[in-house]
């Protein structure tokens, strides 16, 4: 399952207060998958579709995954990183374990 650090769950509480409701949450679509890896859409959603399933942390962040992207995303963890330009970007790595 998905793993989410802290500092990415209060990015997406950031995100989705600004939605101004309590059930949106950040959303995850497959749009494409190579030998490379796979190509995810992010988008803020005020629900969860139909067969997405829900990620919730005891802060309140939510997180939707298309059923494909949950199986791409199942062994990794979403953090947070800053760019050259002092951005910051959410950053999907492989789970330590």
């Amino acid at each position: 399952m998905l793993a989410m650090t802290d500092a990415a769950a209060e990015a997406i509480n950031v995100l989705t207060a600004q939605d101004g409701q309590d059930s949106a949450g950040l959303r995850f679509a497959l749009r494409e998958e190579t030998e490379e890896g796979a190509q995810l859409a992010l988008s803020i959603a005020s629900e969860p579709e139909a067969g997405d399933q829900v990620l919730g942390t005891d802060s309140g962040a939510r997180v939707f995954l298309e059923p494909q992207a949950a199986t791409f995303l199942d062994d990794k963890v979403l953090d947070i990183q800053q760019d050259e330009e002092g951005q910051l970007n959410f950053a999907v790595m492989l789970q330590q374990g």
